[in-house]
């Protein structure tokens, strides 16, 4: 599918990433990540922030202490940045560009879930006090058998309960880690925020080390574009 059938196309669930895609908290995972680092004597690189974004928090606690020199503190790293990360999301909670528009405007012709590798608690209070929650059938959080992005499994588990085949679900999400879970689980991928080339020498170098380039089906800057939200006013059930 290219990007001009995307948005001629009318999903059979939708299925949102909610950190960086919905709600605008990545910004607190970064400044929380900050904070913990601060505590023991570091500060994250521009690097370690990139290959940080996306994950679950306990790999990222896990890359934290290792990042700071000191392993062995991976646990209380990882309760660090949990607690830091739910202070800021209950200081400041805002949604990103259009999500409340999108939403809205989605749920009118299909079934919507969230996948979210944060804890279920954070993405439920962070959507309700945004007013979004009520759109969203289900959401999906690693937890039991269902293990984080980027495996697959939020998603392929938030189109069974959609009731939609992978491939007639669409995905929407803002990070390499997200792209790469909703691309294994067979999902269609939305991708919003600065777009990264795919098809560059740096990716070739990336693919030769091991590191998986998902496809991406549509870049959008923000949920506010134009044509994506012409493109929700024309579907229909």
């Amino acid at each position: 599918m290219t990007a001009n059938t995307l948005l001629a196309w009318t999903p059979a669930a939708i299925v949102f990433d909610c950190d960086g895609t919905l709600m605008d908290s990545e910004r607190h995972w970064e400044k929380a990540r900050e904070v913990v680092l601060g505590h023991h004597g570091s500060a994250p690189d521009p690097e370690f922030a990139q290959a940080t974004k996306g994950l679950h928090y306990t790999e990222c606690g896990r890359m934290l202490a290792e990042y700071a020199g000191a392993p062995a503190l991976a646990e209380q790293m990882t309760e660090q940045l949990l607690a830091s990360f739910r202070q800021l999301v209950a200081d400041d909670p805002v949604t990103m560009p259009g999500a409340t528009e999108l939403v809205r405007k989605t749920a009118a012709f299909a079934p919507l879930a969230v996948a979210s590798n944060c804890p279920r608690d954070v993405v439920e209070a962070g959507l309700s006090r945004a007013g979004l929650l009520r759109y969203f059938g289900h959401v999906l959080v690693p937890e039991g058998e269902v293990r984080p992005k980027p495996y697959p499994d939020v998603y392929l588990e938030a189109a069974r309960l959609c009731g939609a085949a992978p491939g007639d679900a669409l995905a929407v999400e803002d990070s390499h880690c997200g792209f790469v879970s909703a691309s294994r689980a067979g999902l269609r991928v939305l991708a919003v925020g600065p777009r990264r080339p795919l098809h560059n020498a740096a990716d070739a170098d990336d693919a030769a080390d091991g590191d998986e380039i998902p496809p991406v089906d549509l870049w959008v800057a923000s949920l506010a574009d134009p044509e994506l939200v012409k493109w929700a006013d024309t579907r229909r059930p």
